[in-house]
């Protein structure tokens, strides 16, 4: 317990930019940093989730002229945004929750109501007594013809699933209680929820890279000898090794990790049943959970044949030209362009490098998948609606993309190398919040 006191003191200690590493080097850990116990997680995830309420909704509800926010969830169908206001020991809505902000203007704080019957850990006022007034619907209608805001966002939108949480009975029955007047003041809160979402506070900052140090552990764990015994170990052995050491480690994961095998000889990738050997290149796809943040990494192994040291350098040289597709990217950063603007420059300048880029980077944060813009799909390589939302300052991202190429010592084999690492723009540069990978994971053939 001391020693992780003393390690959590240093990492509040300094500043969000004093965590992420000077250079892109990744840091090389053997085993994850300390874990915090769970009520220490709790009380540090409620002073972010206090800090962002009081900063990032009435900044982005100014913004966007909207005076009064309403949020409404029922247990176990929560809206996305919902689930992440709940403060640490509520882990679901209760019955129906609903969330009221509202923004009196002339600078005063905005106001955040539950209208239920208990508060929420303090940062909701309760606003609703049902012995006096039955109607949850009815009592929200007063609630807000008391204060008759302008605007009134709800979470509906065909866009992004982030900004639709409102479910078709919920909206209909929120709508019916509404006199007229109020129901013509009804826009869409799609802008609010994906800020929200998108948005990391210092606070958060601060603990990231180490949040991302602890996935850099466990994948370099898993792609060594430690657990793959050439000849032996299968890729299903490696991808459930990972989710034991995940649970053991007391964390979650929001996707089932990944594990494939890439083969001289081999047109396609192998996984599953298939026993690693000796002269695989192995790509392994991996996230956690941690204090309500995700990870999303996508590292390279070599399994070294014997007499081997290091790599081929035509594997080498792939790894390198998939860095410097991630290079051409990170420098299309500049808040206020689109995902899609993003992705067209950063191919443009891969291609014009001689390289074979695919790009598929999105936002990361409380969703492994996060709000915000993606920039391209594996899939899909074309500007389009789901890249049409403008970069935003002070967001985490994952990025994510591959170079194609052909390896000379695999007799000119054309192999995809896949890359993914996560990295912090603050409103000027990208940054990665571990370094990245530029070097493979070696695995000695025993």
């Amino acid at each position: 317990m001391i020693r992780w006191f003393a390690a959590s003191a240093m990492l509040v200690a300094h500043p969000a930019v004093a965590q992420a590493p000077a250079t892109d080097r990744e840091t090389l850990l053997s085993t994850p940093p300390l874990i915090m116990p769970l009520r220490d997680q709790a009380q540090l995830r409620d002073a972010w989730l206090a800090e962002r309420l009081d900063t990032i909704v009435p900044r982005l509800m100014r913004e966007q002229g909207i005076d009064m926010w309403i949020l409404v969830a029922r247990e176990y169908a929560e809206d996305p945004v919902v689930l992440t206001m709940l403060d640490a020991q509520s882990l679901h809505a209760r019955r129906r929750t609903i969330l009221l902000f509202f923004d009196p203007g002339a600078g005063k704080p905005v106001e955040r109501l539950t209208v239920s019957r208990y508060g929420l850990g303090g940062l909701f006022a309760p606003a609703w007594t049902p012995e006096t007034q039955p109607d949850q619907w009815r009592r929200l209608a007063e609630l807000v013809a008391e204060r008759d805001p302008k605007r009134i966002a709800l979470n509906v939108s065909a866009a992004t699933a982030f900004g639709d949480g409102l479910t078709h009975s919920q909206h209909e029955a929120l709508v019916a209680a509404l006199p007229e007047r109020h129901r013509a003041r009804i826009v869409p809160g799609e802008e609010l929820a994906v800020g929200w979402l998108e948005t990391r506070i210092p606070a958060e900052m601060a603990h990231y890279p180490a949040i991302v140090r602890t996935a850099h552990a466990i994948i370099a764990e898993g792609l060594s000898n430690k657990v793959i015994a050439p000849g032996h170990t299968t890729a299903d052995d490696v991808t459930w090794w990972f989710r034991e050491r995940i649970a053991a480690l007391k964390l979650t994961t929001w996707f089932h990790p990944s594990l494939h095998i890439f083969r001289q000889g081999k047109a396609a990738e192998l996984s599953g049943s298939e026993v690693i050997r000796p002269g695989d290149m192995l790509w392994t796809d991996f996230g956690i959970m941690y204090l309500g943040l995700a990870t999303d990494t996508q590292h390279l192994a070599y399994v070294l044949k014997p007499g081997e040291r290091d790599a081929p350098a035509g594997l080498k040289a792939g790894l390198a030209g998939a860095n410097r597709v991630q290079d051409a990217l990170t420098a299309a950063f500049r808040t206020g362009r689109t995902g899609n603007d993003m992705l067209v420059e950063a191919r443009a300048t891969a291609i014009a490098r001689g390289l074979r880029p695919t790009i598929y980077s999105h936002p990361i944060g409380h969703h492994g998948h996060g709000a915000g813009a993606a920039i391209g799909f594996w899939d899909d390589q074309w500007p389009g609606e789901r890249g049409a939302h403008k970069l935003r300052a002070d967001t985490a991202w994952s990025i994510e993309l591959s170079h194609t190429q052909a390896v000379p010592e695999w007799g000119g084999q054309i192999v995809q190398f896949r890359t993914e690492e996560d990295a912090y723009f603050d409103g000027r540069r990208v940054r990665y919040l571990d370094g990245r990978q530029t070097g493979f994971h070696l695995i000695l053939a025993k």
